[in-house]
């Protein structure tokens, strides 16, 4: 570590011309950034451009604390005084001489005597310093020289200044500028040699972990999706968290929950003090009235402001680093800073160039000529014009809403239309009836959906077919989500009868809910035919956004007769026709291309991607209010649950639940689907009788004498209720009834060509009939199940991963020639060199009581806060053993710590 300033002398060292800032008490180490800072040393510039707040500063000093012990540093402080160059270069030599005696001392005369209204040959000047220095330079002690806050000096002479001292910079000599505004100068050339090491807005926001330790620094204990909200809104703006935080210091848990808002409290007074306070008049004049806009362009705002100026603000708003956020890579389109927004949004009207109404009603014309019609519809609403806004909501398609499905802008715009509009047209009528079956809000969506009579008998006979074919494809729909299975037939094939050929969107819809019940009677071959007419459909009709939903489709058939690999590429398809699209929309195709892809990686054992895929999945599902999101939710839920975090899995499937309680959806659709993934988690936890007590009801339902019909998130769900039966009753030791449901569940889905549930059932049996001695029949389900395997389905042999990881090991070796085999022992945890150090005292020796009681209770999948309460030691101790524990078996995680104790004979 480098002290202030190593080689000065000590006289020297209280020079607050060139202290250096303490961090503050609650700063957050940034060892990310300064890596990266550290790779630019051997360069001429490290460049750190912000908007005021990002942690510019603190960073500066941080890394000057991290710098190797060679290093020397001399830190500038810039305020605006320092704009005169003359004075910038006095204060530069000065602090030079603290290091180099002697140095300069004919050019600081000649400075001192220069008259500020007369010119100067700085540059000449400079080539002469530069010079000198150069020779009292040591390249092995080289000197690290920051200009801290240069936006406060910066000017067109000063620029022209530092661009020479740049380019004719002595070897062991290195320049850290920190600034809100990019300075002026031509670095082209050192980027092109790699001279340069610049760090922008986007690397300077608060990772997630960041932003927790900043959190927790400050005694604000939020996780899960709180603290995620808290990120998304102050998008890793520290100044903007460190202030919230200030004015809640007193607040309680509850009043935290609320995340950071800038049109209040000290973030407002730093906003306006810091950034809009120092723009020009004109400036300040373009962000308040744009400020109504979620997005703009330079012709937007032209047309929004009646100007032609709105190019050249912009530019000024990006060189001075004013909150704004580019959406595209062409630098067309942008957004203000979500809290940035906040206070310019809560300006008065006094502060505005036109009226709140008016601006709105310009961009509602300007978003309309350019056919962005939802855009335009919000603006509409705004401006208090209703009727405009349901004019522009009528020129929505079918194919249009069923394409995209953000159901979330629908319901907001039903919401704000008065009901005398919404039904004042068969029109609107249709469009918010599929809305609200979208949004399965199914008793209004039918309701709504009854007010088309109204309209008969129509003009003609071609409307007359339309409205009826609409309504049959809408009560098709409606049916399939309570469960009425004829009626939904019945209505999907008589409108696929009748829907003329210019409305792909309903008939896809169709043609995917026969399939989708087709998948619930196991009949996964008609279900195959039908998604694949459904694409053949998307197309000729050539539309991304129904590709994409048909591959997405196409890829749960595939998944539900275990062909894994072939299902992601499905995906990926579907993903490659949605690139095209705008990344500031969401859309629930795209939501449901990820959650599968992320369900598809996960069977996969690809759990890190499986992970990202999924909560990208859920975000976007979020957006637009697509119930699609169980999926991500449940996934997740399982991943966490298999990998010993119990906590986070069940707190995965209470927000799923609270999100299906907010958007008001029927418990149809996602009560037995989470609770089903409760009862696998129940398991592992040994709760059994809990477990047990769900899963009967379950099977009342859904495998009684007259069965419901699985929701359609999980067509498959009566065979994944058998499977957990089957494990259930296996822990209770109910082995032969376990072994007679397993041999049945492998029969039936054989039957339906169900294979990833014929994997799942034989892998079953195979560790069921491993552990009591039965090694031969083991054996030879194990193989039968590698061969029904041959799809991808990797995920079924994580329990014998854990149970029997020697045995498996031999068992799969001996499948030289399967695939499956050999990428299953790519995933086996590694045994330890010496086979019998279980089977001696050493081991007992190695691995205290203390350790082995914890290492008990993580074999029944207890998270560490369960395992303290239980053992009545402290958090921190748990972590302790169980790193204890893995180092001593030579492991990295819990699984494999159990899976290795087990076979150790440590575990039973």
């Amino acid at each position: 570590m480098t002290d202030q300033l190593p080689d000065a002398p000590l006289s020297s060292l209280t020079d607050s011309r060139f202290f250096r800032p303490p961090l503050p008490s609650s700063h957050v180490p940034r060892p990310r950034l300064c890596e990266r800072l550290s790779e630019g040393l051997a360069g001429r510039l490290l460049l750190v451009s912000a908007p005021a707040g990002f942690g510019k500063s603190s960073l500066a000093s941080e890394f000057c604390q991290r710098l190797p012990e060679h290093w020397r540093s001399l830190w500038l402080g810039l305020s605006m005084r320092d704009s005169d160059p003359g004075r910038f270069l006095e204060r530069l030599l000065a602090g030079l001489q603290q290091f180099f005696p002697g140095l300069g001392e004919e050019a600081q005369a000649l400075l001192r005597m220069r008259q500020r209204h007369q010119p100067f040959a700085f540059e000449q000047w400079l080539d002469g310093l530069l010079d000198e220095l150069g020779e009292a330079l040591d390249p092995a002690a080289p000197l690290l020289l920051i200009l801290d806050d240069y936006h406060l000096a910066q000017g067109a002479v000063l620029d022209r200044c530092l661009q020479f001292f740049l380019n004719h910079l002595p070897a062991g000599l290195l320049l850290l500028v920190t600034s809100r505004q990019r300075p002026d100068w031509h670095l082209a050339r050192l980027r092109l040699s790699r001279q340069v090491l610049e760090l922008q807005e986007q690397d300077l926001r608060l990772t997630e972990e960041e932003t927790r330790a900043l959190l927790n620094s400050q005694g604000a204990k939020l996780s899960g999706p709180v603290l995620e909200e808290w990120r998304q809104r102050s998008e890793g703006w520290v100044a903007g968290l460190r202030l919230w935080l200030l004015t809640r210091q007193q607040a309680d848990d509850e009043s935290l929950e609320r995340v950071p808002q800038g049109d209040e409290g000290l973030i407002r007074e730093y906003l306006l003090e810091e950034v809009i306070e120092q723009q020009p008049d004109e400036v300040q004049r373009f962000l308040f009235d744009t400020a109504c806009l979620e997005r703009f362009c330079a012709e937007l705002c032209d047309a929004l402001r009646e100007e032609h100026d709105s190019a050249a603000i912009i530019q000024h708003l990006q060189t001075h680093q004013m909150f704004l956020v580019p959406l595209d890579e062409q630098g067309q389109w942008f957004r203000y800073h979500h809290l940035f927004s906040d206070l310019l949004r809560s300006r008065s009207e006094a502060q505005l160039s036109q009226s709140q109404a008016a601006l709105h009603l310009r961009a509602c014309r300007w978003f309309s000529a350019q056919g962005l019609h939802d855009e335009a519809v919000d603006q509409a609403l705004r401006a208090g014009q209703p009727e405009v806004a349901a004019n522009l909501v009528q020129n929505l398609t079918e194919e249009q809403l069923l394409g995209e499905q953000n159901v979330a802008r629908l319901l907001r715009w039903k919401m704000d239309l008065p009901d005398s509009l919404l039904a004042s047209t068969p029109r609107l009528v249709v469009l918010y009836s599929w809305a609200l079956a979208l949004a399965c809000q199914l008793d209004a969506a039918e309701e709504l959906a009854q007010q088309l009579a109204r309209f008969l008998p129509a003009p003609n006979i071609e409307e007359q077919e339309d409205l009826l074919s609409q309504w049959l494809a809408l009560s098709g729909v409606i049916a399939r989500g309570r469960g009425q299975v004829a009626e939904a037939e019945g209505y999907c094939s008589d409108a696929l009868a009748l829907l003329s050929s210019k409305r792909c969107g309903p008939r896809l819809l169709c043609l995917i809910t026969l399939a989708n019940l087709a998948m619930t009677r196991g009949d996964l071959w008609r279900a195959r035919g039908l998604n694949r007419e459904a694409l053949e459909l998307a197309q000729r009709v050539g539309n991304p956004l129904f590709e994409g939903l048909a591959h997405a489709e196409r890829a749960r058939v595939l998944q539900a007769r275990g062909e894994v690999r072939r299902a992601l590429d499905e995906v990926r398809q579907g993903a490659e026709r949605l690139q095209g699209l705008a990344l500031h929309r969401v859309y629930a195709v795209r939501a449901r291309l990820n959650l599968n892809e992320g369900l598809l990686l996960g069977l996969s054992l690809d759990v890190q991607a499986a992970r990202t895929k999924l909560l990208a999945g859920i975000g976007e599902a979020r957006a637009c209010r697509d119930v699609s999101l169980l999926i991500g939710y449940c996934v997740l839920a399982g991943l966490e649950g298999r990998e010993g975090r119990l906590a986070e899995a069940f707190a995965q499937l209470a927000e799923a639940e609270r999100l299906m309680h907010a958007w008001d959806v029927p418990p149809i659709y996602y009560l037995a689907m989470v609770t089903v993934v409760k009862c696998e988690l129940w398991l592992t936890q040994g709760q059994l009788e809990l477990a047990e007590v769900w899963l009967q009801r379950l099977a009342e339902t859904y495998n009684g004498a007259e069965p419901g019909t699985a929701p359609e998130f999980h067509p498959q769900l009566p065979l994944h209720i058998e499977l957990q039966q089957a494990a259930l009753e296996r822990l209770q030791g109910h082995l032969d009834a376990a072994e007679r449901r397993l041999r049945a569940l492998s029969q039936r889905a054989q039957a339906m060509s169900a294979q990833l549930f014929v994997v799942a059932a034989q892998v079953q049996l195979a560790l069921l009939l491993k552990t009591h001695g039965r090694d031969q029949e083991a054996a030879s389900w194990l193989d039968s199940s590698l061969d029904a395997a041959q799809g991808g389905a990797l995920l079924p042999y994580q329990e014998l991963f854990a149970h029997q990881p020697q045995w498996l090991r031999e068992r799969l070796r001996a499948r030289a020639n399967c695939p499956v085999a050999a990428e299953l022992l790519k995933y086996l945890p590694q045994t330890l060199e010496v086979q019998q150090l279980g089977r001696d005292a050493s081991l007992t020796e190695a691995l205290s009581s203390r350790e082995l009681a914890v290492l008990q209770l993580i074999a029944q999948g207890c998270s560490n806060q369960q395992i303290s309460e239980r053992l009545f030691i402290s958090l921190h101790t748990v972590k302790t053993h169980a790193r204890h524990i893995n180092g001593k078996l030579g492991v990295e995680r819990r699984t494999q710590a159990v899976a290795c104790a087990k076979e150790l004979g440590l575990l039973r």
